[in-house]
């Protein structure tokens, strides 16, 4: 039996990709043997029949045309009858089999949310996690990291107790195990929380490792091993901390955005490598702990996702707080001295340069998490170079009844994007014909002062040659902000001159994470600043700078 590459319109020709098996595998009818890319993407090739693979007729990465011959498979000791257990292991044979209207794979921000709201909307749901309830996000995220930047702004606020007045006698000492203690303690409740709400809503919660079987079938293996059958699946397996090719990086004076949620141990120094969004909330919280921080970033300038002028203001700030920060500056290696300290060498354009610390933390990125979830024998198609599962605006992929939801689909890592997503998902597996709309995310970084911004920013709308006004109004003229000694930042906002509508906004400042919302809902909504002029902001509080920001576009800001 002769496997064949698929037909392409016009006599076009494919590339082979990923080759799945090696001669001497078993295949059952279905297998996906290899996945080929077309001009219409990855392209999945599939047995046609069960049997073991005898010889392979090509070669990764070589052309190959319509009805070419790709594999070979020796059938004469297999029965030809289709027998659904021919994929599955012998152990997975002995598993428990379960059958549900919706199996979610993670139980992360984006998997447990739509494994509730489909509950909710009466499916049945099983939802499989390898974990904690939570994922990444709850557990060694999000809400860690902001339990640790509450505790550096408690230590920050009483080392200035004396401007407020405040007069505290003796030393000031951070016990960084009750830090930790405390962070363990938040993320216990919020993971109890969410397994109330998984009886709550009765949804079936499986322990374990998923990983597919077909299109249709996935095997669980933990204490106990599981074959789910489910009508409509939904991924939503998250990211995982990036691997970065640095030599020295596995001494274990080398942390990561994980490890370093569960060190108790506060260091004097520490160098951080990157500064994105990781980076710079641990610089801050750091610095305001206490540590000399020193930020090593390989681009020109930090935080490259936000606009420019956002970037320049952090970075001056980050400065007169006494955090070095080293643009333009890659680094070759990491060293360990005589006395157990870390010695980075790092290279910006005046050379190479050596810096020493107690700690180093690497924090570059993270990448869609596939691992073990053997997705090519679903047939699921993935993104360019395979980073992330391809998936339309209904968060569909190729493969009708499977959806794919939050970090691994490689599109915005947001928790609250994959909360939506898989809402969205959910949606459309009750013919609710729901698309994504990303034209008003907001994101938020929890440096000192924050960060937020929604919708388009000055600098991506002057890419794109959209006829725009720009608005700004410091936080030096909010009275509320004076009062909680957080004069720095500004607000500003971006009016499309041709429709009126703000289509963007970014804040760094006092409560910059809690004025975004409204900030969401004047882009979501379409609002012009005639809108926001009118409407009655309360005095004192941080918010009156959207109403100032609004009137500068027309007499001018109030206050400033």
């Amino acid at each position: 039996m002769i496997i064949k590459m698929i037909v392409i319109p016009g006599g076009k020709m494919g590339t082979v990709g990923k080759i799945h098996v090696k001669v001497g595998d078993k295949l059952a009818a279905g297998d996906v043997v290899a996945q080929v890319e077309t001009a219409k993407g990855n392209r999945p090739i599939k047995a046609t029949s069960a049997g073991v693979i005898s010889r392979i007729l090509c070669e990764e990465g070589t052309q190959i045309a319509s009805n070419a011959e790709m594999f070979e498979i020796d059938d004469s000791t297999i029965s030809n009858e289709p027998n659904e257990t021919d994929n599955i292991s012998e152990a997975q044979k002995t598993s428990k089999e379960i059958t549900t209207d919706l199996l979610v794979i993670g139980a992360g921000p984006g998997g447990y949310v739509a494994a509730i709201y489909a509950a909710k909307n009466g499916l049945k749901v099983t939802l499989v996690e390898k974990s904690e309830l939570g994922g990444t996000c709850l557990n060694v995220g999000c809400i860690p990291t902001k339990a640790l930047v509450k505790s550096s702004e408690i230590s920050h606020n009483v080392r200035n107790a004396a401007l407020f007045g405040v007069q505290l006698d003796g030393n000031i000492s951070v016990n960084m195990k009750q830090v930790i203690d405390r962070k363990d303690e938040v993320k216990g409740r919020l993971v109890s929380g969410i397994d109330f709400l998984m009886k709550k809503n009765e949804i079936n919660v499986i322990s374990g490792q998923a990983s597919f079987v077909d299109g249709g079938t996935v095997a669980v293996t933990g204490d106990e091993n599981y074959i789910v059958k489910a009508k409509d699946i939904i991924v939503a397996t998250g990211s995982k901390i990036s691997k970065i090719a640095i030599p020295g990086i596995d001494y274990p004076f080398v942390l990561n955005s994980t490890t370093a949620l569960s060190c108790t141990d506060l260091p004097k120094s520490i160098a951080i490598i990157g500064g994105g969004v990781i980076g710079m909330e641990f610089a801050f919280i750091y610095k305001n702990f206490g540590v000399n921080v020193h930020v090593i970033e390989f681009m020109d300038r930090l935080l490259t996702m936000v606009d420019s002028d956002i970037s320049k203001e952090i970075q001056d700030i980050a400065r007169e707080e006494n955090i070095n920060v080293h643009t333009s500056s890659k680094v070759m290696k990491i060293q360990s001295s005589v006395d157990g300290k870390a010695v980075i060498t790092y290279e910006d354009k005046d050379g190479e340069h050596l810096l020493v610390s107690d700690k180093v933390l690497v924090a570059i990125g993270r990448e869609p998490n596939l691992e073990n979830l053997a997705i090519e024998k679903s047939g699921v198609l993935l993104n360019n170079k395979g980073r992330g599962i391809q998936v339309d605006a209904s968060m569909r992929t190729n493969i009708k009844h499977i959806y794919a939801i939050g970090d691994v689909t490689n599109i915005i890592q947001l928790a609250h994007v994959a909360s939506h997503q898989g809402i969205v998902a959910v949606d459309n597996i009750l013919n609710k014909q729901k698309e994504m709309d990303y034209s008003a995310v907001p994101n938020v970084i929890f440096t000192a002062p924050e960060i937020a911004s929604v919708g388009i920013g000055e600098d991506e709308a002057k890419v794109k040659k959209i006829n725009i006004t720009v608005s700004k109004f410091s936080f030096a003229g909010n009275g509320k902000a004076l009062t909680m000694n957080e004069p720095r930042g500004f607000i500003k906002l971006v009016k499309n001159n041709e429709t009126g509508k703000i289509i963007g906004g970014s804040i760094i400042g006092a409560d910059a994470s809690s004025l975004i919302s409204a900030l969401t809902l004047v882009i979501a909504n379409g609002l012009t600043e005639k809108e926001i002029t009118e409407t009655i902001f309360p005095h004192p509080t941080t918010g009156e700078v959207i109403h100032e920001a609004a009137l500068e576009f027309g007499i001018g800001a109030l206050h400033q």
